[in-house]
């Protein structure tokens, strides 16, 4: 799991990046990015709908995956962003090593010039 340091807590604020930050797509998610202007570690949170799966314990499967593919490449990724994972509905079908594995090549391939 991230540490609480690199999580985005409060709803108002996961709100706050998805409406002022830029938004990327991907296969399986979308990122919303917004710069905060500060050195501090960046911070993360994953928006995962009921639409993607009516079970909680599939949602959850996939919130991990995605929590250990950020905690994987957190030292890589600068500081001073929040990020906003929106997933879209075909990541169910994803094993926890294919979300992992798109986690890491979206973050080595974005350029952020927010």
């Amino acid at each position: 799991m991230l540490p609480n340091e690199n999580r985005i807590l409060g709803s108002e604020r996961i709100e706050e990046v998805k409406n002022s930050g830029r938004i990327i797509q991907g296969d399986n998610f979308g990122l919303a990015i917004l710069k905060r202007g500060d050195n501090d570690p960046s911070k993360f949170t994953f928006v995962i709908s009921t639409k993607i799966s009516k079970l909680a314990v599939h949602r959850n499967r996939i919130k991990r995956s995605m929590n250990e593919g950020v905690r994987r490449n957190l030292r890589d990724i600068p500081k001073g962003y929040d990020f906003v994972f929106l997933t879209k509905k075909s990541i169910g079908n994803k094993t926890t090593e294919e979300i992992i594995e798109e986690v890491r090549a979206f973050f080595s391939r974005l350029s952020l010039n927010v």
